[in-house]
């Protein structure tokens, strides 16, 4: 069984009932994660896509002002 990489909780997942996309929630801290893959079984924090685009857009700002 999957754990949460916050609170290492164990994720209440049955790895054959999710797909590709779903969103899950850690019971115990409330992180949600998205499926991103099936074989084997890979999660990402929902959000983080997020902020890898503000880290990538100040990083162009930097490079734009030197």
């Amino acid at each position: 069984m999957p754990s949460c990489p916050e609170c290492e909780n164990d994720l209440d997942l049955k790895i054959d009932d999710v797909e590709e996309g779903d969103v899950v929630a850690c019971d115990e801290c409330g992180t949600e994660y998205e499926v991103v893959g099936t074989q084997p079984l890979e999660l990402t924090r929902v959000g983080d896509e997020l902020d890898e685009d503000d880290d990538e857009y100040a990083e162009e700002e930097e490079e734009e002002e030197e």
